[in-house]
């Protein structure tokens, strides 16, 4: 029988801790567990420092303010330091640090640490006359010098040649073997790259002209400007600003870009030409201005359209039909790109970006543009935005709906971390109803597509405001709610409250409602969508089983094999290296995102494992020794283990390589 909140495990496969490191260390020789005492002990130790602490949560004790451990669903990040209790400042000394979850000193491998003579990209890219920097480069030009210092290949083939035809890498792609012919030339397979010619597998990609305008505020935000005018105009109604708490001077921000006087003189005048003189680029970012009092008369050519002029009423926007539909949810790190197309795969219906933060995308930041890009076989894709202001969230809403090309745009109010929360967003809009319903009714003001809202019960535990709030969304113009069935203090503890999500999903009507919590099996979706919801997102559930929407799909439980699983990692490791690249940078950016992932991975228990189904996701995993040596490797908690699982894909780590989960992936409670 197993105790109170450990999954219940047939009692052959259960093993203690010494014993399941014991067979790992053997290689999966039961008898190579039966060395003298002091290797047990030493095992014991290693293991200690191996694991993070995260992964060994009790059951029974609970911080001080109700909080626990997280984990990065729907989009929320993990707090960049966690403050300690205060009976654990009294028991460890100052200078201990806690190597746990996300923390400012995570240890972080830049590429310069791997790989210390990198080739210039001009010699890549067969174009070495251009280098843009020239004598002034820092990297090298000389591809013998190169090749003398590159680290040994991975591999015989390189899954970007033999997939298009050609690797964009050349002599640079830890495969090279497989398509580099005499004096490094880089080889082309003509008749499979004609296939791809002309082909975009990846949209949504930030240009470098549109960097440079964010970068140098040359982007125009007509909509945007317009709404923020009307919010700055004075009301018979009382306007309260709900400021975030600590952070007055940035809850100043629409007052400042909004003062009516500054705003109005600026959209009087005619557009400026942007820098370059290309007059066809200023009517596309200020299309076709009216003669208003002080203004000037501006040509258009083509057909004049009233596009711009006449706003589309909320019943001829495109609609959100995904009702009764499987909705991964957005990921923090682990829903990347590579991972999304494993769980499309699968059967997820809809899919979404990762949290991306209005700010950093309004300043042109690649690595959160990045954030936004949609794969060919993402049919139904949408994005995720945080932010605390309206100002910010309605540009930012304008700047996509004219760059990239979603069927939806989602606001993540549902946010719990300190980071976000204490300078107005995520969580805290649900306590800030004027600027949430500001941000809402700008950034549907400004959209061509759909837009919803991701929210909890609300900020502290047992008071419940999520069924206040969802009829004022409903209101302000969203097309869709979804509901996280816990508080901002519950984090992911217990068991989320889908009651409270019936009785919101009623009220929410005829706007439809999505439930998320705690979904792990095809049992608990049906049991999920009895309640009256519209729909389901899967979060921590897709991450432990990507096969789970197969499951529900086929209303069966999948007792997946060891070597299954490792297929699937091997797809996930080649989508990893198609879409970072098959350089060193490349590879180690794929097995980084591959160790977060089986950082959560390892808490699948296989079916034919279980007493009995289903496995629960609060449930901890024992340790147990599986029905094969992969199997119970795939169970381990010890990153020393997820590392080897990554070399078996990826080949060697770099010296001195390290690696700290960002997410603390238990919450058992």
């Amino acid at each position: 029988m197993a105790a109170a909140g450990v999954a219940p495990v047939r009692e052959r496969f259960i093993a203690s801790k010494e014993r399941f490191h014991a067979y790992l260390k053997a290689n999966g020789e039961l008898g190579g567990q039966g060395g003298d005492k002091e290797e047990e002990e030493e095992e014991e130790a290693s293991s200690e420092q191996s694991e993070p602490p995260a992964k060994r949560g009790r059951l029974d004790v609970q911080g001080q303010d109700g909080e626990s451990p997280g984990e990065p669903e729907d989009g929320e990040k993990e707090p960049e330091d966690r403050e300690k209790e205060p009976e654990d400042r009294e028991k460890e000394p100052v200078e201990r640090k806690r190597a746990r979850g996300q923390n400012k000193s995570r240890p972080c491998m830049k590429p310069n640490h791997y790989e210390k003579s990198r080739l210039c990209p001009s010699v890549t890219q067969g174009c070495e006359e251009k280098c843009y920097f020239g004598p002034r480069c820092r990297f090298l030009h000389d591809v013998g010098e190169y090749m003398a210092a590159k680290p040994p290949d991975l591999g015989h083939s390189c899954v970007l040649f033999e997939t298009f035809g050609k690797c964009p890498y050349g002599v640079t792609c830890r495969f090279a073997k497989a398509h580099l012919g005499d004096g490094h030339q880089n080889m082309v397979n003509t008749e499979l790259a004609k296939q791809w010619e002309g082909k975009s597998l990846v949209r949504n990609s930030l240009s470098k002209d549109l960097q440079h305008q964010l970068r140098k505020k040359k982007f125009t935000f007509k909509k945007a400007d317009e709404y923020l005018r009307s919010l700055a105009k004075p009301h018979h109604n009382d306007r309260r600003g709900g400021k975030a708490p600590g952070h007055s001077a940035e809850g100043e921000e629409v007052s400042n870009s909004t003062t009516p006087e500054d705003g109005l003189e600026e959209t009087s005048e005619c557009p400026v030409l942007p820098e370059g003189g290309d007059p066809k680029a200023a009517l596309v970012q200020s299309p076709h201005p009216t003669e208003n009092e002080g203004g000037c008369p501006t040509k258009t050519a083509g057909t004049v359209t009233d596009e711009d002029i006449v706003k589309l009423r909320s019943c001829e926007k495109k609609k959100l039909e995904i009702q009764g539909k499987l909705y991964l949810a957005p990921l923090t790190t682990c829903g990347n790109l590579p991972f999304r197309r494993i769980c499309k795969r699968f059967g997820a219906d809809v899919t979404c970006g990762e949290m991306a933060v209005c700010t950093n995308l309004l300043q042109g930041q690649s690595s959160e543009w990045a954030l936004l890009k949609r794969h060919h076989t993402e049919d139904i894709f949408g994005v995720q935005l945080e932010g605390a202001f309206p100002d910010t969230m309605t540009k930012c809403a304008e700047l996509l709906n004219q760059t990239i090309d979603v069927d939806f745009v989602d606001i993540n109010v549902g946010c719990p971390i300190d980071l976000v929360y204490k300078k107005g967003g995520g969580c805290a809009l649900m306590t800030r109803s004027n600027k949430f319903e500001q941000i809402v009714r700008g950034m549907n003001s400004v959209l061509d597509v759909p837009l919803t809202v991701k929210i909890r019960t609300g900020v502290q535990e047992k008071m419940n405001v999520a069924h206040k709030i969802i009829p004022k969304i409903r209101e302000w113009g969203a097309s869709m709610v979804t509901l996280h069935g816990r508080s901002r203090e519950q984090r992911y503890t217990r068991v989320a409250d889908w009651d409270y999500i019936a009785e919101c999903a009623k009220i929410a009507s005829p706007m439809p409602l999505f439930g998320n919590g705690d979904i792990l099996s095809y049992e608990d979706a049906n049991q999920a969508m009895q309640t009256g919801v519209s729909g389901i997102m899967i979060a921590r559930g897709a991450l432990i089983k990507p096969w789970l929407f197969t499951e529900i799909k086929e209303q069966r439980h999948w007792d997946i094999s060891s070597s299954e699983r490792f297929d699937i990692l091997r797809d996930f490791t080649n989508y990893g290296l198609e879409h970072w690249g098959s350089d060193t940078q490349g590879v180690e950016k794929t097995r980084k995102f591959l160790l977060e992932w089986l950082s959560f991975l390892c808490r699948y228990i296989p079916v034919g494992l279980l007493e009995h189904l289903p496995q629960k996701i609060n449930e901890r995993p024992p340790y147990y020794i599986g029905r094969d040596y992969l199997e119970t490797l795939m169970a381990s908690q010890n990153v020393d283990d997820w590392i080897k699982i990554s070399e078996l894909l990826l080949g060697p780590v770099p010296t001195n390589f390290t690696f700290l989960p960002k997410h603390k992936a238990n919450s058992y409670r």
